[in-house]
């Protein structure tokens, strides 16, 4: 089977090929970069395709399967370049998405800018009110809907020309009917127009998160859709027949037309690949307890993966862009600190790294595209640790001058230090950055890093990791066999998933038999909608799993963690298992539970995987030996993060064979990217290939 995962950076698009082909090289594995291409990311994602078919071989008809993480949806909201959307919702609670709840994220800054205010989803004059009222606590209709209402409003949409329209309800997660009728309408009138139910988006309580969601939903989903669907015609036409996926922000797939349906659950799409090839990467190592570290062109993305099991965040912390969106996300940190990050002073003269980026155009100052302004890479570059004729296996030329001048014309004379002083600066600066937000997703949450390895990966991981380590005091460093790539590496190393939800309210602790029964029957109706979703992908009933998962609160508490809840029938034996892991949660997130609380359920979710077959890497030929001559390529003057200047050997890293060590200084480099160890540190090749650098003491 010839399988892609194909990851769209900022800077950089990273595919990963495995094939069972004979004409393919590496044991099956080949690895490929391409320049991304902002305009149109699909145009990145086809070259790099082709590409990485001819190098391995292979025709693109042999491809049975491509994977896909990208940050079309993710972009929309950041450059606030979504769809006009039309929203009908209950008369009275036309301003819920600008109240929301009424709270600002910072009290006592006037400056803070509040999204849903200063850029609303749904502008306001597109938010009309509809005559119709569901009841609590039982669904029962209070109200009719106004169906002329309803029309006349599609109509006025019809006029204004919106691009989607969503149906926002107050009380449409204890009965949807009206929800359900209002969307027939809206696509008789407007069937071009993409049209979604808060009921379909997020069925759960708490209105303005649900409407929120929705309505995020909207504003990306004709881009998004757009996108995937434009990527699909565009791989039949270059003859790939292969079934495609794309990554969730869950860390599971779904297919073109789940993420094309509900865009609101690919936001996270490429960040989340990365926590999965960490993850992955750890694996080979056999090693559990990780803090992942993405570092690419713009951006760099942290997440703690404790126990070998990846964190969910938790509802009340999913946002993107500050908007909040209830739907699954891995438990990550994005901050804007990558290779093109750009280095100023500002006009009071202090000194900045990130978050604004060069991005892919024009890229650092050495990429000589007409970027100006001094980047990491370009620091990187007068610090002697990327050689211009080896970056990225000499597919991109650099040039060291270039990096000097930038340095020199924007940095040197307001700081009154030399090049390679204003160089170091930018280094200790985005690493403090980096190390600041990885203890703010460990020690700030109860994890001692003294008890993980941090997985450095991405185009410029390597590079920063082992400073990154020693800083936050991680226990040593993992290197993945292609840490360039290793984001598209983890599209091919996870599952298909779905979830689903609904909202109950249910005080499990003191629950009867008969509110026992009630929950028994929302799981059952939950497993088959997870059921019917996985047969859709093909997925035969034995390859199906399906966790169920209770999100609760103790009862007083304003939100909720997730609880797992015990296989077989919910009765009066196991629904202590439930209360339990509650508590254990509990424990894990604030260091106390309170075990004699009732416990309330709110949410009930399913979540439905099936297992594809994993990544296979090959194992490397055993070796022996410190600082193998074989590999080494030659010898340049480096300058490491205590500003000291040695002579550093150049190792050829497709040449280190299982069981040798290399010892620092010293430079190892591959196509996809270089990584950098300080003296006094040793590296370890791994039977798969892994990096394992660690204190010689």
């Amino acid at each position: 089977m010839t399988k892609i995962g194909v990851d769209v950076g900022g800077t950089f698009t990273d595919l990963i090929l495995e094939s069972d082909k004979v004409a393919c090289t590496a044991g099956g594995v080949v690895v490929h970069k391409v320049p991304s291409t902002p305009e149109d990311q699909s145009v990145g994602v086809i070259r790099g395709i082709r590409e990485i078919c001819d190098i391995a071989g292979v025709a693109p008809s042999d491809v049975e399967k491509v994977v896909h993480g990208t940050t079309v949806a993710t972009n929309a909201v950041i450059e606030y370049d979504g769809a006009e959307v039309g929203m009908l919702t209950t008369r009275g609670f036309r301003d819920i998405l600008l109240l929301a709840r009424g709270k600002r994220p910072h009290n006592f800054s006037m400056q803070f800018d509040v999204p849903w205010q200063s850029k609303p989803l749904v502008k306001r004059r597109n938010r009309i009110p509809i005559t119709e009222r569901i009841m609590p606590p039982d669904g029962s209709v209070e109200v009719a809907m106004d169906e002329n209402q309803v029309r006349a409003a599609a109509e006025l949409f019809k006029e204004r020309g919106v691009d989607a329209v969503i149906i926002c309800f107050i009380f449409s997660f204890l009965n949807n009917v009206h929800e359900q009728r209002a969307k027939e309408i809206v696509e008789e009138i407007l069937p071009d127009t993409y049209v979604s139910c808060s009921s379909e988006v997020a069925d759960v309580i708490r209105e303005y998160e649900r409407f929120s969601t929705a309505a995020m939903n909207a504003f990306i989903g004709p881009r998004t859709s757009y996108y995937l669907g434009n990527l699909k015609n565009s791989l039949r036409a270059e003859g790939v027949t292969a079934e495609i996926r794309v990554m969730q922000s869950n860390g599971g797939v779904t297919t073109i037309e789940g993420g094309s349906e509900r865009p609101v659950t690919i936001l996270m799409s490429g960040p989340a690949g990365g926590v999965i090839g960490g993850k992955w990467a750890g694996d080979l190592s056999a090693v559990e307890n990780l803090i992942t570290v993405d570092i690419g062109g713009t951006s760099a993305d942290i997440s703690v993966v404790p126990g070998g099991s990846v964190r969910i965040m938790n509802p009340r912390d999913t946002n993107v862009g500050g908007y909040p969106i209830l739907t699954p996300m891995i438990d990550l940190t994005t901050i804007g600190a990558g290779g093109g990050s750009v280095a100023y002073v500002d006009e009071g003269g202090a000194f900045h790294v990130g978050p604004r980026s060069a991005g892919a155009n024009p890229g650092p100052a050495c990429y000589g595209k007409g970027g100006l302004e001094p980047t990491v890479t370009d620091a990187q570059v007068v610090l002697g640790r990327l050689d211009a004729e080896k970056f990225l296996g000499g597919g991109v030329a650099i040039d060291p001058k270039l990096s000097i001048k930038a340095i020199e014309d924007n940095l040197c004379e307001k700081l009154r230090l030399s090049v390679e002083e204003a160089a170091l600066g930018i280094i200790r600066v985005v690493n403090s950055n980096m190390a600041l937000e990885i203890r703010a997703n460990s020690v700030a949450k109860g994890i001692d890093p003294r008890d993980y390895s941090l997985v450095a990966f991405g185009g410029a991981g390597p590079l920063h990791g082992v400073e990154l380590a020693k800083t936050v005091v991680a226990r040593d460093v993992i290197v993945p066999p292609a840490p360039g790539i290793n984001a598209a590496t983890g599209l091919l190393a996870t599952d298909t998933q779905y979830e689903f939800t609904r909202s109950v309210l249910i005080g499990i602790s003191e629950a009867e038999q008969t509110a026992l029964d009630d929950l028994n029957q929302e799981l059952d109706e939950l497993v088959g909608q997870a059921s019917e979703a996985l047969a859709a992908d093909g997925v035969t009933s034995q390859e199906r799993n399906f966790t169920r998962i209770a999100e609760c609160r103790y009862a007083g508490q304003g939100f909720e963690l997730r609880a797992e809840i015990a296989d077989g029938i919910v009765d009066n034996n196991n629904k202590r298992v439930l209360i339990e892991n509650f508590h254990e949660a509990h424990r894990c997130d604030y260091g106390h539970a309170f075990e004699h609380q009732n416990v309330e359920i709110i949410t009930l979710r399913v979540i439905a995987a099936a297992a594809t077959d994993r990544l296979s890497w090959p194992e490397l030929k055993i070796g022996k030996g410190n600082n193998p001559k074989g590999a080494v390529m030659y010898t340049r003057p480096t300058t490491f993060d205590e500003g000291e200047t040695v002579d550093t050997p150049r190792y050829d890293r497709g040449k280190l064979l299982s069981g040798q060590t290399v010892t620092g200084p010293a430079i190892i480099i591959q196509n996809d990217s270089t990584t950098l160890i300080p003296p006094d540190h040793i590296a370890e090749v791994t039977a798969f290939g892994n990096l394992r650098v660690s204190d010689k003491a």
